[in-house]
Formats: C-alpha cells, structure tokens, sequence
C-alpha cells in the first residue's frame, strides 16, 4: 500500500527538461529502512530498502521536485522534499543527502495505521495486486501511460481498492485532468474511509478547483488526522488565505514551512502575498528571499530578486 504519493501541489513550477540526475544517500543513526521517492510535480515513483550503513540510490530523475519517504519499523514514516536540478546537484549531476532523524521527523507508525489494513483491502485478488505493483514499475521507468492502463486494470478487478484509486488521482492531477483526479480521490477514500492520502490529495485538488467550503473541511480533517504533515498544513493554510483569513492561513503557512522548509507547495510564496496584503513589505521581502535560498533553480528567480531590491527600497 502506497502510504504517500506525493500529494496534490497547490503551488508548482514547470523546470525545463534538461539532463538526468541521480539521487543517494545515506540514513543516520544507521537504520533498515524502507526508502520510497515520489515525484511531485510529475508521475514518478521508486522505492528500494537500506540495511545499516548501506546507501539508497535513484537514478535517471527528471528535474523537479520529489518527496522522499523513510519508514523505519517501529519509528514511523518521516518525508523530506528533495529538489532536483543545476544547483542542487554537482557537474556530474549528482545530489547526495545525509538524513539526520530525529524522533520528531517521523509520523508515527500507529498514527499511519500500517498495522490495521481493512477486510475490504485485504480481500483485494492477487491479479490487481500484480497490476499495482507493474504501475509502479511503469512510474519509475517514466512510463505514465501503461502505469495508468495497469492501474485502471486493477480498480477494474478490485473496485475497492483505495491505493490504486488514490495513484490514478495523482497522475490524473499532475496531467492537470483535475476533474478525473477529484473522482479517484473521492472513491479511493470511499473505499478506505481511514486512508489520509486520499483525503489530503481531495483536499488539495478541491483548493486548485476553487471549491473552498469543501476543501475547508478536508484540509482541515486532515490536519487534525496529522499535524505533523507538511501538505496538510500548507493547503489549510492556502484555502484560509482563498476565503480571506490572513490570520489562520499564516498560523498554518508557517506550521508547514516549519515541518519542511523546501515543502514542494511552496507555502513561502502564499506567505509572501499575505504580506503584501497587509501592507509589510519587509516582512515579504524576507520570505521571498528564504524561498529563494532553498530553490535556487526557480525559473523565475531573476524576477523575483527585483522584487526583493523594490521591496526593501519602500
């Protein structure tokens, strides 16, 4: 069962297709892990284990963003976005990464239900369970369009099956079919009503299709659900600044930053309005230049080292 897949974004850059890179690491304290990369802003996903002192490894990446996964039985899952592009990596397109967990990175493992699989899940026939696990084959080849046809095989077989629904809402998400995204998410949550990733994906795409008294009451259940959790913080806080309360989408804005400064929603950037709004310009200028600091690659980023030198000039 996919635990995350990457979420809904509510705020994305498009880099321009360029070369590969590759991604490894290493887990401290020494750990066996589970190590699962999700691709943010586009279909992608790979997953491979670590024993003690080993590293992780994925190759042929895309520029973008990525969220990375460790679950560490009897820890809990922690989640890191990763970005993947010319400044993050070295002349050889390489990003290594150093985690450094502490007991507050993580979510823990009774919090993500990773024990308590449903009657309705487990009675999902092997056949769809094979078609499942060829989609995500498919993904980590960049291969969108047989993960899709797999993934719809397996709802075929197995209608209840909510991991298969929730992956076909992302894609259909990052393909920007926003419509079909919001069908999947609200069946994949029909079918496991304890599935947070379906109801924080619903959430997000409930936000990007304006639908706001909706998705005050996901995003909201959602934070409740985990507090912890970046995406949910960042979307509440998104649809808080859509209906007009500056006061709760700050609280949460900040709450997401917090938890993931490089967070692939980019909750800096609603920040940065807030404050234009409310007439502080320093305030906006300091965000923007933080968000800057941790996304080097932004296509816009010339632009908005203008804006910074205006700001600061009022």
């Amino acid at each position: 069962m996919v635990r995350y897949l990457a979420g809904v974004l509510v705020a994305s850059a498009a880099f321009a297709a360029g070369p590969v890179y590759e991604i490894s690491g290493r887990i401290l304290p020494r750990a066996r892990a589970s190590v699962t990369l999700f691709g943010a802003s586009a279909p992608y996903s790979a997953s491979t284990f670590v024993f003690p002192g080993s590293e992780f490894r994925f190759k042929k990446l895309q520029p973008g963003a990525y969220v990375l996964t460790i679950f560490i039985r009897g820890r809990g899952e922690a989640r890191q976005t990763v970005e993947v592009g010319p400044a993050t990596a070295d002349r050889h397109g390489r990003i290594f990464l150093t985690l450094r967990l502490k007991d507050s990175d993580f979510l823990l493992a009774a919090a993500l239900d990773q024990h308590t699989v449903s009657a309705k899940q487990l009675a999902i026939s092997p056949a769809a369970r094979r078609d499942y696990r060829e989609a995500l084959k498919d993904l980590s080849k960049h291969n969108v369009d047989s993960a899709v046809r797999r993934l719809d095989d397996a709802v075929e077989r197995a209608p209840q099956f909510s991991a298969a629904w929730n992956n076909l809402g992302t894609i259909a998400y990052q393909t920007g079919k926003y419509d079909r995204a919001e069908e999947c998410f609200r069946e994949a949550l029909k079918q496991e009503p304890r599935s947070f990733e379906a109801l924080v994906n619903l959430g997000g795409v409930l936000v990007t299709e304006q639908k706001l008294d909706e998705a005050l009451d996901y995003n909201g259940q959602a934070v409740v659900a985990r507090p912890n959790d970046a995406l949910a913080q960042s979307q509440l806080g998104l649809t808080y600044y859509l209906i007009g309360n500056l006061d709760l989408a700050t609280k949460h804005l900040e709450q997401a930053i917090k938890i993931d400064p490089l967070h692939f929603s980019h909750p800096q950037l609603v920040l940065f309005r807030i404050h234009l709004r409310q007439g502080n310009p320093y305030a906006a200028a300091d965000v923007l230049e933080d968000f800057l600091t941790r996304h080097p690659d932004w296509p816009r980023a010339s632009n908005m080292r203008s804006t910074i030198v205006e700001l600061r000039s009022r």
